[in-house]
């Protein structure tokens, strides 16, 4: 019997659901979601393995008109994806999106579209709070764009036609081996996950500007026998200002911070941590393309 094998590239808008498909047809919670856009920084890779075929997921930021360094290497991670994919899922907010103007107009997006002549399929997320005639608008208007070979409307969050997406996807992938063993859901390691869980936690307790110029580095990861393993992570931010905002009234915010990230920790682990979180400041690192190097936003062109 042959066996398909194969990169599908996740991307979007920011917000429009990625994240969250991701996590629904790996069954898993693998890349970190939250309510505001933007949440997904790096490209996560996401592996969903069958007896015969593995599909391999790349879930990507947000595709946005970037403002500062950072959000320029975001958007270099989905340029990348793009190229690196057999193909590529293009994901709509059916609700945010009712008339298709900010996604099939946006500049960006038309260039990854029309410069890369990989498959791809149309994904209108959110079907389960949108209308039908709004869901009929978006299919005529992608139909008339002539950039995919299917399109699919799904709810992510609801895991509604998750199932047909799989099967479509496997009518474009090349029959080739598994890149990867059966059990491994990621290439990342646990370090990387822990440090997401953590920034997830900051997107969900704090507002505003503070969680976009917040990134969180693992200084300190060891196991211990017979010991709860002990992580100590600092949560770095741009401006002195915002450290009392970090920490809160008597500490009250930062021990929220530690208490619902190490939860989630240890239900990811499965295993008990001692979690020590610090703050330190790092004037502009957003637009600091050594700070960005090693928070592991790395340019293609500084390899």
């Amino acid at each position: 019997m042959s066996h398909k094998s194969g990169y599908v590239s996740i991307i979007g808008k920011p917000n429009a659901g990625k994240s969250t498909l991701l996590n629904a047809i790996l069954g898993e919670k693998l890349s970190i979601a939250t309510s505001k856009p933007q949440t997904t920084r790096k490209k996560i890779l996401g592996i969903h393995s069958s007896e015969n075929y593995q599909i391999i997921f790349l879930d990507t930021p947000g595709i946005m008109n970037p403002e500062y360094l950072l959000q320029h290497r975001m958007l270099e991670f989905v340029a990348q994806s793009v190229k690196d994919a057999d193909l590529i899922l293009f994901i709509l907010d059916a609700e945010a999106d009712s008339n298709g103007t900010k996604a099939f107009e946006d500049e960006t997006v038309q260039r990854l579209m029309n410069e890369n002549a990989t498959p791809k399929i149309l994904l209108i997320n959110k079907i389960d709070v949108s209308r039908q005639e709004t869901i009929e608008k978006l299919v005529e208007q992608a139909n008339a764009k002539g950039w995919f070979q299917k399109i699919i409307p799904i709810s992510a969050i609801k895991s509604v036609n998750t199932k047909t997406v799989v099967e479509s996807i496997l009518e474009f992938l090349p029959e080739h081996p598994k890149y990867y063993p059966d059990d491994q859901l990621s290439d990342e390691n646990e370090r990387f996950f822990v440090s997401e869980i953590i920034r997830e936690k900051v997107f969900e307790i704090y507002r505003e500007e503070i969680p976009y110029s917040t990134e969180v580095e693992i200084e300190e990861f060891a196991e211990r026998e017979g010991r709860k393993d002990y992580i100590r992570a600092s949560i770095i931010i741009e401006r002195e200002s915002q450290k009392p905002i970090i920490i809160g009234d008597k500490g009250s915010t930062i021990k929220k911070l530690g208490r619902t990230s190490r939860e989630a920790i240890e239900a990811f682990l499965q295993r008990e941590v001692f979690l020590e979180l610090f703050v330190k400041v790092k004037e502009k690192w957003r637009s600091n393309p050594n700070m960005l190097n090693r928070f592991g936003y790395k340019a293609e062109s500084d390899d």
